[in-house]
């Protein structure tokens, strides 16, 4: 899911002019690389990079939708309480709103390329070991180590893309988010039938994903080394003259908003939290709901599937009409409307009409490259972007952490999914309330 795409101007910005003693230098007695000196890429090494690309995007998903299709049995083996399920579905976006912090600095003291090579790794080794570790504590650890790679990689691929194709933005981006849900919904659909062609061992249903996060390691060695600017990109002055440039030029570009003053902000950040809370508790307990109705774990696979899928035609769809409308709130009014139908419809008849709340609970996850779009649209300038981006999405990860462990603590103690179905349903109102606040036609700038 490529939710930090926002954040690329300033990282790349400061991969490009920020170097310091980092910065490539010829080997050698020769002067430094002089602006404008920087070479094309070789064509073998960008082909590379593409796959690479795709095939981390590949892997940012299945350590969560995989283990919501075995949930069941996980939490039978290693003996977890609904509380406790509860918790583990709040890591991913707990790990997301800490790690993801982490992300710009790393790529600025390692490179993009090692670090994305580096959790690649982490996501490998948190899936192999987690279903082996044998506690759930240690369950727990392993989860997060691979949500680590995760929210790391999510945030630099757009760096990624912008450093090495920035004549190809729209088409690079579009091939990675495509491949991101389609690893979603892969690993929801296949993980039972994998499970059981292994023997029906959930270890090994698990930790067989470890085997495609190994393989997307390979094409990242490449990059572990690269600290050269971005293709096509000047390299940096590193002059007195051209440090006093940019000392100069700093405040315009990067004014300091008052960002918490904003009301759109809020708004944003809030309808991005209550989006991600959606989301979270569908990838962690969907599958587990059509179970308790009579649906078969394979099938219950195949309908998270089936909702995550809904992702990959939408998000090219909603971000451009979003963009041709001066107001987006009656976009986020239609998808929280179809969330409301589909929560109903597991509330009233889950079996039943299982096909059609998928599809419908698929489309109401699609507020979050809504949520995208109005990041960029509510700040006239690029600092300003980067600033809104951080704040919406960092307070929105960390306001989504309850939703899951509350939904896990309800099945608990009610014994069944009716309150939890009932307070997933009555987020949807806060979240279109929010979403109409963020959708005005108002930018930050002129609220801080």
């Amino acid at each position: 899911m490529p939710d930090d795409e926002t954040q690329t101007p300033t990282l790349n910005r400061r991969e490009t002019l920020n170097r310091g003693g980092a910065a490539h230098t010829p080997a050698g007695p020769q002067a430094p690389r002089l602006p404008g000196a920087a070479e094309a890429p070789a064509p073998w090494l960008l082909r590379l990079i593409a796959v690479g690309l795709v095939l981390a995007a590949l892997n940012l998903r299945p350590a969560i939708t995989s283990l919501g299709a075995l949930l069941e049995e996980v939490r039978d083996g290693l003996h977890m309480s609904g509380s406790v399920a509860g918790v583990l579905t709040s890591v991913p976006p707990l790990c997301f709103a800490v790690f993801g912090v982490m992300a710009p600095r790393l790529a600025r003291r390692f490179g993009a390329g090692a670090v994305v090579c580096a959790g690649m790794a982490a996501i490998a080794a948190g899936l192999v070991i987690r279903p082996y570790i044998g506690s759930t504590a240690g369950f727990l650890a392993a989860s997060a180590l691979a949500l680590m790679g995760i929210a790391v990689s999510n945030i630099l691929m757009p760096v990624i893309v912008k450093r090495w194709f920035p004549d190809r933005v729209g088409t690079m981006t579009g091939l990675y988010s495509m491949a991101l849900a389609l690893g979603t919904a892969l690993a929801a659909a296949v993980t039972v039938p994998l499970t059981s062609a292994m023997g029906g061992s959930w270890q090994s249903g698990l930790a067989v994903w470890a085997v495609l996060a190994a393989l997307a390691v390979l094409p990242w060695i490449v990059l572990v080394r690269d600290r050269t600017p971005a293709p096509g990109t000047p390299a940096p002055d590193l002059s007195a003259s051209g440090q006093a440039s940019r000392q100069a030029s700093r405040p315009a570009d990067a004014p300091a908003l008052r960002i918490t003053r904003s009301r759109t902000a809020w708004g944003l950040a809030c309808f991005f939290g209550l989006q991600a809370t959606a989301a979270y508790i569908t990838m962690g307990w969907m599958p587990q709901i059509f179970r308790d109705a009579g649906v078969s774990a394979g099938t219950a696979g195949v309908l998270l599937a089936v909702t995550m899928a809904m992702g990959v035609p939408l998000a090219f769809v909603i971000p451009r009409v979003a963009g041709r409308l001066k107001q987006q709130g009656p976009i986020v009014v239609v998808l929280g409307l179809c969330g409301l139908i589909g929560y109903g419809g597991l509330y009233l008849a889950p079996a039943a009409g299982a096909w059609v709340w998928a599809v419908l609970l698929g489309v109401a996850n699609c507020a979050f490259p809504l949520a995208l779009t109005m990041i960029g649209m509510r700040s006239r300038t690029g600092a300003g972007v980067v600033q809104l981006s951080a704040f919406a999405q960092s307070t929105g990860y960390l306001l989504s952490i309850p939703g899951p462990l509350l939904v896990g603590v309800l099945y608990q103690h009610s014994g069944g999914w009716g309150l939890p179905i009932a307070l997933m349903a009555g987020l949807m109102i806060p979240q279109m309330v929010a979403g109409v606040l963020a959708g005005r036609v108002r930018t930050v700038e002129d609220e801080c």
